[in-house]
């Protein structure tokens, strides 16, 4: 993996991608809009439907990327390719519904099906409503999986273990990664199987963390990291009014405060780390070897962090199923969205304004004051 820096800013570009099902294409936009603009990714993290994102921006060369993300979503999109997508809102409310119900009720070509008959009168009880092989088959043919492993772009997804409950990442810097860590990523129960891997059964890491963030930034040794952390859902939101507004904004609220609760936690410990640091640089010569101060050089970092919030935040309600809701015309709205929203953070790029010079981690989300 190639280690040496060539951002004009100094810092590796990390994008890191949340998880939210149906609602992944606003990533796939995302992307398409931070590539135009020349900010290629040294490393890629994901968790769920950001994993299958990131497998295939990382296992494909950087010129095939947007056509890969773009074959994908039109293929599990597919059924609803047909439905005419009129500019009525009662209209597009409908097909949002059947899109959902479609899901639910036959699954999404090349992603998910219902098990079969044989699942629940076998004798051995089901562990999950759907059954993902063609998931598989499906990364098979986007992603070059030879081509993550020779680590060209460093790739990580965050999984958890069924037995154990402990979280964990499968990361090309420590190990081959197949299309089976991927799937892990996104088994999402009771929906989805656990998928093994060395012998242990993984399940969707979004039930523990649904951001990679705090891994991309914790882990050592630190690098400076410019990181695109791609939201699904928003913190922020209307008070809801009926129970279908009660219900998105219950995933919303759920999904995102671990994002925010992360990013606190870290900065908090950065900003003890970088104090180390400078405090370290005061001792006196007497006091170097001291057991104490080789721990506290252990933590010590004088690293920066610019987190850049790229959040989705639709316009309308759109339901408990949003996430789930594979429609074309959505896919394809949340698509220019993703896009859209990205151009117009980069438009001023306020992370290459130098930083005060005592602070460690900064935040930016351009967007906030134009949806508030």
């Amino acid at each position: 993996m190639d280690q040496d820096i060539k951002h004009p800013h100094g810092k590796q570009v990390a994008l890191v991608l949340q998880g939210g099902g149906a609602l992944g294409s606003y990533q796939a936009g995302v992307y398409e809009a931070l590539t135009a603009a020349g900010y290629m990714p040294d490393w890629i993290a994901g968790i769920s439907i950001g994993a299958i994102n990131a497998a295939i921006i990382a296992g494909n060369e950087p010129e095939l990327r947007v056509a890969r993300l773009r074959e994908f979503w039109e293929q599990v999109s597919g059924p609803s390719m047909s439905w005419p997508d009129l500019p009525v809102e009662a209209w597009k409310q409908m097909m949002r519904h059947a899109g959902a119900m479609s899901a639910l009720i036959f699954g999404q070509p090349g992603f998910f099906r219902p098990n079969s008959l044989n699942a629940w009168i076998s004798g051995r009880p089901a562990t999950s409503y759907y059954d993902t092989a063609e998931l598989k088959a499906t990364l098979e043919r986007l992603v070059d999986f030879d081509r993550i492993n020779a680590r060209k772009t460093r790739f990580s997804v965050g999984a958890v273990n069924v037995r154990t409950g402990n979280f964990t990442y499968f990361d090309n810097a420590h190990m081959p990664i197949r299309a089976e860590h991927v799937m892990a990523s996104g088994a999402l129960p009771p929906g989805f199987p656990a998928v093994e891997i060395d012998g242990e059964l993984y399940w969707d890491g979004g039930l523990v963390s649904n951001t990679p963030l705090q891994y991309v930034l914790e882990t050592y040794p630190r690098r400076s990291t410019l990181a695109f952390q791609v939201d699904l859902f928003p913190a922020h939101g209307p008070v809801p009014r009926d129970l279908e507004a009660v219900e998105e904004r219950r995933k919303d609220i759920q999904y995102s405060s671990r994002t925010r609760m992360g990013v606190e936690t870290f900065r908090y410990a950065h900003h003890l780390r970088r104090n180390i640091s400078k405090l370290l640089a005061k001792l006196p010569e007497s006091l170097q070897d001291e057991p104490e101060v080789h721990t506290l050089r252990q933590a010590a970092c004088q690293t920066t962090m610019d987190v850049v919030e790229i959040i989705y935040r639709p316009s309308i309600i759109q339901g408990s199923t949003k996430d789930f809701e594979f429609s074309h015309a959505t896919m394809q709205g949340r698509w220019r969205q993703g896009h859209a929203d990205a151009r117009a953070s980069l438009a001023t790029e306020p992370w290459l304004q130098p930083a005060p010079a005592e602070t460690g981690v900064r935040t930016f989300d351009v967007l906030r004051d134009h949806h508030s």
